[in-house]
């Protein structure tokens, strides 16, 4: 992929997220599945995860979500112009996640549909946003990672059902002043790998019937070693990428915030960058893994929090199913 290019700047001028209130920990997780929290916190660094109720969509949370953006940026819904949602865990296949939240948040004037990279999906959808933004086909776009993955797992399978969660977190992208904003923007992927993480059935290769759901084919397989070893080099590699396209060396990022998939992976990620964990925003101890949410998520967090500050530069960087990864570096 060709280098991004930052003129004009595009940056985010607001975030939001959101969460369903109930918590999955992992002793509740013992009762369903043999495994332990001792278990779940070393191979994952994980404690608890947000769960949606039977009544709260993938939509539903992004929307939520879409709203506290668009009031941290004090934008109205008449002034979004576009509204991509990343997400593996549509309410549909069709009509897209999107459309249902441009009708739910009034966002009348805007184009809206739904990008499939899945913990990608965010870092997809911001240079998609921003791409649309520099050559003039819109002026604000709401961009939003949302999730509900418990909806698609096997709680049979204990390899799986104790890493994933649910969420929304939603940004708004608007053009900014020089030097700040997207700084850099990179996007791989490898096809190839893609058996190693998927949703078996339910799409036109496997559609649904009694065979696939008593194969319990409906629910996310993950081949575990195989997506660590990728994860790490990738996501290293692609973060290498984005600070050599700003001519910056991985020390001079004030903060790094990765995909929350589990803490060694952040953990060996930070440690190749030779980045100091002070440096490293951490939530997977009490979000799990929410794929495309998990970025955004973290953004909005980290910034309540007080890691975020004006004037940072930061790094995000994903990998997920595809295999699909990216990084970019926002100057805030």
């Amino acid at each position: 992929m060709a280098p991004y290019l930052p003129d004009p700047p595009v940056g985010i001028v607001g975030i939001g997220s959101d969460a369903p209130a109930q918590l999955l920990t992992n002793h509740d997780l013992e009762k369903l599945v043999e495994t332990s929290d001792e278990w779940i916190v070393e191979r994952t660094g994980i404690r608890t995860r947000h769960i949606a109720d039977d009544k709260t969509t993938t939509s539903v949370l992004a929307s939520n979500a879409a709203r506290r953006a668009m009031a941290d940026a004090g934008v109205t819904p008449e002034e979004i112009d576009v509204i991509v949602v990343g997400t593996a865990t549509p309410d549909m296949l069709f009509p897209s996640t999107a459309c249902l939240v441009q009708a739910e948040i009034g966002a009348r004037n805007a184009a809206a549909f739904d990008l499939a990279a899945a913990c990608t999906g965010f870092i997809y959808g911001l240079n998609v946003i921003a791409g649309m933004i520099r050559n003039g086909t819109c002026e604000t776009g709401l961009v939003i990672g949302a999730e509900t993955l418990s909806k698609i797992l096997d709680f049979q399978d204990r390899t799986t059902c104790v890493l994933f969660g649910d969420g929304a977190g939603a940004a708004i992208l608007k053009r900014v002043e020089n030097g700040k904003g997207l700084l850099s923007v990179r996007m791989l992927s490898d096809g190839t790998l893609g058996d190693m993480l998927k949703l078996p059935a339910g799409g036109s290769l496997h559609p649904a019937t009694h065979e696939t759901v008593d194969l319990r084919l409906h629910y996310i397989k993950m081949s575990g070693n195989n997506v660590f070893k990728s994860a790490v080099k990738s996501m290293t590699g692609i973060v290498r990428q984005g600070l050599n396209d700003v001519g910056i060396g991985p020390g001079e990022i004030d903060l790094l915030i990765p995909h929350q998939a589990n803490i060694r992976i952040i953990e060996a990620t930070a440690k190749k960058l030779r980045l100091p964990m002070e440096k490293v925003f951490v939530n997977v101890h009490r979000f799990g893994n929410t794929s495309a949410a998990s970025i955004p998520i973290a953004l909005d967090e980290a910034r309540s929090q007080g890691a975020l500050q004006d004037g940072m530069t930061v790094a995000v960087v994903a990998f997920g199913a595809g295999f699909t990864w990216g990084s970019a570096i926002h100057r805030f």
